[in-house]
């Protein structure tokens, strides 16, 4: 070794080996090279399928949807009846006052709903069921029973507020049914064809009777699609349903073809123009005002069609009002929030192992789902108008009383799965009594096991 390289510090050359070829250099750009695209969207969906799997994820959705459903109702019920208080001399908020009551009475419903045992539902079956039958034939009585639009449903508290028991049968319905059928599942009684149907079709028949008796045939067709679900879950065969669906549609066809209002309204599917003596009105200006919104809507309060061109434009056709103010992206929106709402309610009928909780959550998941897809149908003309209002979202404190009970047997019901009731638990105050005592117990637990004896 040359002492030139040993007395100045550096290390002495080694000759390459023959043959060796230098490395190639590496690409300009980072040192360690990220996941590619496809690589990217493969942890994205695991990530998601993960979050989609966890124990809280119905019970999340449920209340959040809920909870966004009803405060954006609010906004839009205070947008689309200024107009029509103003006009009836009232003030700007005397509509969404009186909803804004409601929400508070309803969210009262709701978290006694969430908190109330499975077991106290149940008890509760029967007495409403029997409450809900006595309002509905005191609405048949002259001088209690009120009509509104034609239809004989309402029963007056006194002042501004009224009642439609019409509303709690369907909440009846479902509680009754779903204790009943459960009933009969434990001892094995539903593969007989006479315990699956009576007497729950009876009852319901009677039930129907009532509301058909008002005039009401939007809210019949939702009791009707309770007690298919109800069936349905049941295990009902399918030559059943095709039967029931034969014979309901034979009524149906007679009711609507002996009543010239049903007529006309099933006239106007698909129409565009109001036609003769402007009986396709309220149809066409709901399709003018969902045309007029655009992508993004023309602002919060600007609606022109409330302003007296459509009616029940805080009602029954809020959702057209909603397109025209927030467009496109506000109407998927409502529509995002029911389907997350109706995803949470199939997911926790399915992963239940009480039969009740299966059926009432599956009964709750039809009532909400077919009254959302029957009055949003209804505005984009492509359902009869069906006369019901949009669940949690549309102004009327009757139906949004029971609804929202409903959507708390639904958090009830999510709440009770073991795996959603143990993450619950994990999440205590960390400084209670209930989390520190089991905590100081196992160091105490810990501590007698060291071997040395010392603390």
């Amino acid at each position: 070794m040359p002492a030139k390289q040993v007395l100045s510090g550096r290390r002495p050359s080694v000759p390459r080996a023959q043959g060796r070829k230098r490395p190639a250099p590496r690409p300009p750009g980072r040192l360690f090279p990220g996941p590619g695209p496809v690589e990217r969207l493969r942890r994205t969906q695991r990530q998601l399928k993960r979050a989609w799997d966890r124990p809280l994820t119905a019970y999340y959705l449920i209340f959040g949807s809920a909870l966004l459903i009803t405060v954006l109702g609010l906004v839009m019920v205070y947008s689309a009846s200024m107009i029509k208080a103003l006009q009836l001399g009232l003030g700007d908020a005397y509509f969404f006052k009186k909803q804004f009551v409601a929400a508070l009475l309803g969210t009262g419903l709701l978290l006694v709903a969430s908190r109330m045992p499975v077991k106290l539902h149940r008890a509760l079956s029967y007495p409403v069921l029997a409450a809900t039958l006595f309002l509905m034939v005191l609405v048949q009585v002259p001088g209690i029973g009120k009509s509104v639009n034609g239809n004989q449903n309402w029963i007056s508290l006194g002042g501004p507020f009224m009642l439609q028991p019409s509303e709690f049968g369907k909440l009846a319905l479902i509680l009754w049914g779903a204790d009943l059928l459960a009933r009969k599942g434990d001892k094995g009684l539903l593969s007989q064809w006479k315990h699956l149907l009576v007497p729950l079709v009876p009852v319901a028949f009677v039930l129907l009777g009532l509301i058909m008796l008002g005039g009401d045939m939007g809210t019949a067709m939702i009791l009707g699609a309770i007690l298919f679900g109800l069936l349905w879950l049941a295990g009902a065969p399918t030559r059943l349903f095709v039967g029931v669906l034969a014979f309901a549609g034979v009524i149906v066809g007679v009711l609507i073809k002996t009543s010239p209002h049903r007529m006309e309204r099933l006239a106007c599917l698909g129409a565009t123009e109001p036609g003769k003596n402007d009986m396709c009105w309220q149809a066409v200006h709901g399709i003018y005002a969902l045309a007029s919104g655009g992508w993004f809507g023309s602002g919060l309060g600007a609606s022109v069609e409330k302003w007296g061109q459509l009616p029940e434009a805080h009602t029954d056709f809020i959702f057209a009002i909603t397109g025209e103010e927030l467009g496109l992206a506000g109407t998927l929106s409502v529509l995002a929030l029911f389907a997350a709402l109706g995803y949470a309610g199939i997911r926790v009928a399915g992963r239940s192992e009480d039969p009740f909780v299966r059926y009432a959550a599956g009964g709750v998941t039809t009532w909400i789902t077919a009254q959302a897809v029957i009055n949003i149908g209804a505005v984009l003309g492509l359902l009869p108008i069906a006369g019901v209002p949009l669940p949690l979202f549309s102004y009327g404190g009757s139906a949004l009383l029971p609804t929202m009970f409903a959507v708390g047997l639904l958090i009830a019901f999510a709440r009770e799965e073991p795996a959603a009731r143990a993450a619950l638990a994990m999440r205590q105050p960390k400084f209670g009594w209930k989390r520190a005592g089991p905590i100081w117990k196992s160091m105490r637990r810990r501590v007698k096991r060291r071997p040395s004896g010392e603390r």
